[in-house]
């Protein structure tokens, strides 16, 4: 199977080759300045009444892309992989191949596959997920929840990030991969440096050049950091690939063991998608979570009602999650590449060119949600939500 970060075509040329039926987006999505204080909702409301597939120029001789906004239209373009490619162009807003391991890494992975690929590492992964795991898990982890909570009690006042949204998502992640207990504080190191490199990269490059841009131009002071950095990344890439092929000779009861015994049209993974696989849990399924909890605790604090519902009926703590998920949508936005002449919404769209969906504008559709930015734990439809593509 040939490596994605091979053959994928992350700029394209630029658009629109078709005129914009719709008026530009009021803000510029490209830039990440744009979400700094959370996503831009009322540019997205304005966006799904006036210019529900906008046309988005970017600077320089980026290729611009069509944003969508609506629910309607996020779950057509979600749904139809062989119109809209996430293997073709990467589902990230890049603009450049780069030769670095991190960004190598971020493209060779199960979420920038399509049809058949994606699905046969699925199945290679589901039956990992028995009921009985599943439940020794949830016992494992309601365990740290009332340690963690425990210690919470006895400090008052407390930071939530760092007492649980930040160590909790870690802890399940090693569970779940079967990391010994001495191996796990790495991860938090990890973690921080592939942080401070994200954002780092964002302010320096603009969201377009990545951290390979911006270490082009890195000031003296930045450099042990940089340093600092490289080290960490090669470090977490060299325990990945130690683990995985461990495994592979000696395979146990965990997800470790299944991403490493994967197979695609019978043969074992690369070593390159390995690491990207690898990527992927440690801080794509960490980050996600780690925010989602922060940001449920910041709305019950905004919606003290729903708060006390929550309170009064705890059976409604699965429906309000979907819900929390819903207000939240910690996946900002997936990227497609149309395969063909296309049209949505009445807008054309060529072949080549790239189409965003902004998932957290999707979930606050009016046309779908009533009432989309209002918290509601009973909200009959919450399930509804396209948070995570």
């Amino acid at each position: 199977m040939l490596l994605i970060s091979d053959t994928v075509d992350v700029g394209g040329a630029k658009g629109p080759a078709h005129k914009p039926v719709y008026p530009a987006s009021p803000v510029e999505l490209w830039n990440p300045e744009a979400f700094t204080k959370g996503p831009p909702m009322g540019a997205f409301a304005q966006m799904r009444q006036a210019s529900p597939i906008a046309w988005m120029d970017e600077p320089e001789d980026r290729p611009g892309f069509w944003a969508l906004t609506r629910h309607e239209d996020v779950m057509r373009v979600n749904a139809d992989y062989e119109t809209f490619s996430s293997q073709r162009g990467g589902i990230l807003m890049s603009h450049q191949r780069s030769d670095m391991q991190l960004a190598r890494a971020s493209l060779d992975t199960m979420i920038n596959m399509d049809a058949p690929y994606h699905m046969q590492l699925r199945r290679e992964h589901m039956p990992y997920f028995t009921p009985a795991y599943l439940r020794g898990l949830n016992d494992r982890v309601e365990g740290e929840v009332t340690r963690l909570l425990d210690a919470m009690a006895k400090q008052g006042r407390v930071d939530l990030v760092q007492a649980v949204s930040a160590h909790l998502p870690l802890f399940t992640l090693c569970e779940i991969l079967g990391v010994p207990l001495e191996d796990r504080p790495k991860f938090l190191t990890w973690m921080h440096y592939l942080e401070l490199a994200n954002s780092f990269a964002a302010e320096r490059a603009g969201g377009g050049g990545g951290l390979e841009a911006a270490a082009a131009e890195v000031p003296p002071e930045m450099q042990a950091f940089l340093d600092a950095f490289k080290n960490a990344i090669q470090e977490m890439f060299d325990y990945g690939r130690h683990m995985l092929h461990k495994r592979r000779l000696d395979p146990q009861a965990d997800l470790m063991s299944a991403i490493a015994k994967a197979q695609v049209d019978g043969d074992l993974l690369a070593d390159e998608y390995l690491d990207g696989s690898w990527l992927l849990i440690v801080f794509a399924g960490n980050d996600t979570t780690r925010n989602t909890i922060s940001g449920s605790m910041q709305l019950l604090s905004d919606f003290p009602d729903e708060k006390a519902k929550l309170i009064a009926k705890p059976e409604l703590m699965p429906n309000a999650v979907n819900e929390f998920i819903r207000m939240i949508s910690p996946v900002i936005y997936m990227r497609r590449t149309a395969t063909r002449d296309v049209e949505v919404a009445g807008q054309q769209i060529a072949e080549g060119e790239k189409v965003i969906m902004y998932y957290g504008s999707a979930n606050r559709d009016a046309a779908v949600f009533a009432d989309p930015d209002r918290l509601d734990v009973t909200r009959a439809n919450a399930d509804k939500h396209i948070a995570f593509g």
